[in-house]
């Protein structure tokens, strides 16, 4: 199976062309813009392959969102679980996925699918979330829902009481209308908007791994998702979620 494409960015306001995109877990971009036809242009080429190609782009896209550094490589998520008591004032997690396999496989799943209150059960992470927000931090998110909603969407829904509680602020933004102002998929935390942690998973859903970074382009991307995001989403009480059965 071939690798996947994650957009970098685009300066069209269409969101066609010109793009960059990363090949995911490569070190290469890919370049999407207009192609070079002009003969006089082309004749000046050196040591072209049959199999090249060659396209125009604006300068200001690679100074926007050229990556600066090398693709940093898949780490453990263990590796990220510091920064949940060390950020020094946000920590921002967008959740694009419909369903999360580390949500399915635990007992609290179970017991929701039984039909139990779950959202007061104790947990480490309330705890921490509870310490860090008296501290005066912040830990937000943004939750893509569908309709109708998944499974995991719900799940997360009727559990979310016990976050918010905790100090968590969590808001909800469709993604009809997220696809319409172009927020781009992908999970990840943001820790004061200056280190990055994209999620890689299977088609299962089940976590693979977080890329962690501090490249300034990645961060910035990060940043304009994130604010996208939260300017469009709504809080649990002004958002609606769609029963399973809805049509």
């Amino acid at each position: 199976m071939g690798r996947r494409l994650r957009v970098l960015g685009s300066t069209s306001d269409e969101g066609d062309c010109p793009t960059l995109y990363e090949i995911e877990d490569t070190d290469e971009i890919l370049v999407q813009g207009e192609r070079e036809t002009t003969p006089e242009r082309l004749a000046e080429l050196r040591d072209v392959k049959p199999n090249e190609t060659f396209v125009r782009v604006p300068r200001s896209l690679l100074v926007r969102y050229a990556p600066r550094t090398d693709a940093p490589r898949m780490r453990p998520f263990a590796d990220i679980a510091p920064l949940f008591h060390s950020f020094q004032h946000s920590a921002f997690r967008l959740e694009t996925r419909r369903g999360y396999a580390t949500d399915r496989r635990s007992e609290k799943w179970q017991r929701w699918q039984a039909g139990q209150d779950i959202a007061a059960e104790p947990s480490t992470w309330l705890d921490n979330v509870a310490e860090q927000t008296a501290a005066g931090k912040r830990f937000e998110r943004v939750r893509l829902l569908d309709a109708p909603a998944t499974d995991g969407q719900r799940f997360l829904w009727d559990s979310a009481p016990g976050n918010l509680a905790a100090g968590e602020d969590i808001r909800y933004l469709n993604r009809g209308r997220a696809q319409e102002h172009r927020l781009r998929d992908g999970d990840f935390w943001l820790f004061d908007s200056r280190i990055l942690a994209r999620f890689a998973f299977d088609e299962d859903d089940t976590t693979l791994g977080v890329h962690i970074t501090e490249d300034p382009v990645e961060v910035l991307a990060a940043c304009q998702a994130r604010d996208l995001a939260w300017h469009h989403a709504a809080r649990r009480e002004q958002a609606t979620i769609a029963p399973a059965d809805a049509e």
